[in-house]
């Protein structure tokens, strides 16, 4: 079956935006997709000419089975992995890899067509530290620690008559949005207190996609877009009360990557042929604007920068106009990856473990540096804080690249 690509990446970061609550020190990236939820780093000292040697390895670690992204803040790093059907959270020393703790929990590692393991990355709020599980499982613990503050259980396969089960359970990040966490479980979203795990809010039972949560603001005050498994939903973030329902078909309900919003527009796309479309969410119902295939997303999310998106398509990276979704360009250099971008430069990892620095321009794909940093199947988006660029494979081998300049 052609399910297990579009899964995992997807999910594989938990986010905290810096205009939603929560403290975010300038370099860190405390969650999925960054601390603007959007996969731009504020990182300036940084370099990406580090010759044909490639850049320096800081640090090796091996986590076990998984897609999960990490999390970086103070100086630790964050990520989680299933061996023997067993989930781990790491915590890592930023500039040693040592391990400072581990928390460990029974979990199933469900390799449905892939290598399996969680696609779900941790969230940093302050000294709280957020993590979900594909089957469910989410913790609240001490980001410096590891001690457990609270946690819950979610059923891994939310189902209602004439539905289906989530082919591969949960893979959303969490999001933190003020005092709340808001979570892709049901058919339209959860919120929870985020100091004790209280129900805030709940939508209906059903599955969601697996895709995570994106804030956005409105004239009535924040809200969240969940994109589920037949629909994409703007929600109020703090009573649930949806907004709009914008219903969303694809194959296996394979709806993975983030919705990207911008300037009051928002771009959905999923793969297996469906394309993507641009609407207007100030309108009331939002209003589609254009709709075109010229950018699939699988898994990863696509990125808006200066009037362009940038992403991955089934087999191809490709860039396109927000305003119109007219292609600028596409090459098949770079196949199923995923990209974040700092300094007006993408920093793309494709499928093969190959890393890849490139002009986010709207004028061709142009690489400034290249380099092989793994090897397996590499799904899960890089994260560069620090000076650090890191790195992941599917089962596990994590690598920490040395990008500082030479004053720091």
């Amino acid at each position: 079956m052609r399910i297990a690509y579009w899964v995992l990446a997807s999910t594989m970061l938990l986010v905290q935006p810096a205009d939603v609550g929560g403290e975010v020190a300038g370099r860190d990236w405390p969650c999925w997709r960054g601390p603007e939820r959007n996969g731009i780093s504020r990182e300036t000292g940084w370099s990406w000419q580090w010759g044909s040697e490639g850049p320096k390895v800081r640090w090796r670690a091996a986590v076990g089975n998984g897609f999960s992204s990490f999390a970086v803040v103070d100086g630790r790093v964050y990520t989680l992995g299933n061996t023997e059907n067993t989930d781990t959270v790491f915590c890592f020393d930023a500039d040693t890899g040592d391990i400072l703790w581990r928390h460990s929990y029974p979990c199933d590692l469900q390799p449905a067509s892939y290598e399996g393991g969680p696609g779900s990355t941790p969230a940093v709020d302050g000294t709280h530290l957020f993590t979900f599980s594909k089957g469910g499982d989410l913790f609240c613990l001490h980001a410096t620690t590891g001690k457990t503050i609270w946690s819950k259980k979610f059923s891994p396969w939310p189902y209602l008559p004439g539905d289906w089960q989530n082919t591969w359970r949960y893979a959303g990040s969490p999001l933190l949005c003020q005092e709340r966490l808001m979570m892709s479980v049901g058919q339209a979203g959860l919120a929870l207190n985020k100091t004790d795990g209280d129900v805030i809010w709940e939508s209906a039972a059903g599955h969601p996609g697996y895709s995570s949560p994106v804030p956005f603001p409105t004239q009535q005050g924040q809200a969240v877009v969940f994109f589920s498994g037949h629909a994409v939903v703007g929600a109020m973030a703090g009573s649930g009360r949806q907004l709009w329902q914008l219903p969303w078909n694809t194959e296996w309900d394979l709806n993975a990557a983030d919705p990207i919003i911008h300037d009051g527009k928002m771009l959905v796309s999923s793969g297996n042929g469906v394309g993507c479309v641009l609407f207007d969410i100030t309108a009331d119902p939002p209003v589609e604007l254009w709709r075109n295939k010229r950018i699939k997303n699988l898994m990863n999310s696509s990125i808006y920068w200066q009037g362009n998106v940038f992403g991955f398509n089934e087999t191809h990276l490709a860039c396109i106009s927000w305003d119109t979704g007219e292609l600028n360009w596409t090459t098949r250099e770079l196949r199923k990856g995923s990209l974040i971008l700092a300094g007006g430069k993408l920093i793309l990892l494709d499928e093969t473990g190959k890393l890849v620095v490139a002009e986010a321009t709207d004028q061709g794909y142009k690489p400034l540096a290249e380099a092989q940093v793994l090897d397996g199947r590499c799904w899960t988006t890089p994260v560069l804080a620090g000076g650090h660029i890191y790195v992941r494979n599917a089962t596990g081998q994590v690598v920490s690249l040395d990008v500082r300049t030479g004053d720091q």
